[in-house]
């Protein structure tokens, strides 16, 4: 993995999203200057500094384009700034700044934390604003005993107990109706989820904020 400045992740992830439509495209100097808010001189100098690492192709006067190894960087920020997003908003429930908070954390996530949230949000194909998340080089693990996991993304077959549950007090409560609790014992079915033979009733989004620890897969 190629190491970065967060303002280089910026530059790389601005031109991905720029280059989503057309990934060809030549995009003007003065044009990524306004999106990533600085001088165009100063983008011009991050895009002689990128070109020198192979990730981006500079075509003086007119602009720059991403390389493959570039496009490969940057689907890769993107993709876990999409992740983060997703737990901050679905399963934190946090409603603040996500974009921005998400942007912060991204650059501390490594390859194998990438993985396990990957895993653990059951392989998410778009962000909670309807953004495709990309797929780049990404591994699809089989499920093994011990992972803690939220209850949408509990393969069919498979028991595990509660461990966690992440809401406000009254949307706990609302679970508790249920029957839901720390330490039940859960069971995926092709239908839906089951506690003690009797299926619940709940929507992905308080789902995803149930997390429970794998037992056995049938």
């Amino acid at each position: 993995m190629i190491e970065l400045s967060e303002f280089e992740e910026m530059y790389l992830k601005r031109l991905f999203e720029a280059h989503a439509n057309n990934p060809a495209m030549i995009v003007k100097t003065t044009k990524l200057a306004e999106m990533v808010d600085v001088s165009p001189a100063s983008t011009t100098e991050m895009i002689q500094r990128l070109a020198k690492r192979n990730l981006v192709t500079h075509i003086p006067y007119k602009g720059c384009r991403l390389t493959p190894e570039g496009f490969q960087q940057a689907a890769m920020i993107k993709r876990r700034e999409g992740l983060i997003e997703i737990l901050l908003t679905e399963v934190i429930g946090y409603e603040g700044r996500v974009n921005e908070a998400a942007c912060k954390i991204e650059h501390a996530i490594d390859e194998e934390l990438e993985m396990a949230l990957d895993r653990m949000l059951g392989y998410p194909e778009k962000t909670p604003s309807g953004e495709r998340i990309p797929v780049i080089e990404r591994h699809i693990e089989p499920m093994r005993t011990g992972l803690l996991i939220p209850l949408s993304a509990l393969p069919e077959g498979s028991k595990a107990t509660i461990e966690m549950i992440v809401m406000r007090p009254t949307d706990s409560r609302t679970v508790e109706l249920t029957g839901l609790g720390v330490g039940t014992e859960v069971e995926s079915k092709s239908d839906g989820i089951y506690c003690s033979g009797q299926k619940i009733e709940m929507s992905k989004s308080m789902a995803l904020r149930i997390l429970a620890r794998t037992e056995q897969v049938m």
